[in-house]
């Protein structure tokens, strides 16, 4: 199946970025704790755990860092207020939006989500008014890569799909509770991942134009500088033509 690079790099742009802020490793933490937490420290039996082991790794972040934060979410309840919020809404150009919230605090992080949404000509919505474009997959990455031999071992562990992209990086689709078991018998066949992580996969695409574009990536920036945001997904879809003008 093939699909276009500006689709599979927002998530690069958007790593990179928080990356550049520091944030990255601190939003980590905070989920393998709340997953340690909620569900034990053996990732065999925690799928939530393993996502975020796989993330934390995609990363760069060291095996010590990572066990730390299992080993803080096993044995104190220092987080125990600590709860996953999703909030969806309508941002520039009709995008749809779901924007995933680790806090304990809810009603100082709905209103700085609420706050992002109006300021860039967004609306916070009601529970499930955009839920239902979205599908939570595990998503494994390849920069490059023989699509056959990725295909037929992927589709072999127990993928559901494989997507070439036209700048020649490679996804690997799975249920998000195998992500981590697919990832496994990937890197048995000898094929080592670039990234993996736990996704929302928009079903349809929202094409955005020259001025609903800078709109829509302020959005995203204004959400992921919030400290309590996790995860931003959404189903804008930048064109090539429109993204040589931002």
């Amino acid at each position: 199946m093939a699909g276009h690079s500006k689709w599979a790099n927002t998530k690069h742009r958007k790593a990179a970025q928080d990356a550049k802020r520091g944030k990255i490793f601190t939003k980590i933490i905070r989920e393998l704790v709340t997953a340690a937490r909620l569900g034990g420290g053996d990732a065999g039996s925690n799928p939530r755990l393993r996502a975020a082991i796989d993330k934390a790794l995609s990363n760069n972040m060291t095996r010590d860092t990572l066990n730390r934060a299992i080993a803080r979410g096993v044995g104190g309840d220092e987080d125990a207020n600590m709860e996953t919020i999703i909030y969806e809404g309508y941002g520039p150009g009709g995008t749809a939006v779901m924007v995933e919230c680790l806090s304990d605090n809810r009603n100082r992080t709905v209103a700085e989500v609420r706050h992002a949404f109006s300021k860039t000509g967004g609306n916070l919505g009601t529970d499930g008014s955009v839920a239902y474009l979205f599908s939570k997959k595990g998503v494994i990455s390849f920069e490059k890569g023989d699509e056959d031999v990725i295909m037929e071992a992927a589709l072999e562990a127990g993928a559901e799909d494989v997507v070439t992209y036209d700048d020649g990086a490679i996804d690997v689709y799975t249920a998000w509770e195998e992500m981590g078991a697919v990832r496994d018998a990937l890197e048995a066949a000898g094929l080592k991942a670039d990234a993996a992580e736990v996704s929302m996969i928009p079903s349809t695409k929202a094409d955005m134009d020259a001025e609903t574009a800078p709109k829509l990536l302020r959005l995203i920036d204004m959400l992921e500088d919030c400290d309590d945001v996790q995860e931003v997904y959404h189903n804008g879809e930048i064109s090539d033509e429109v993204a040589a003008t931002l």
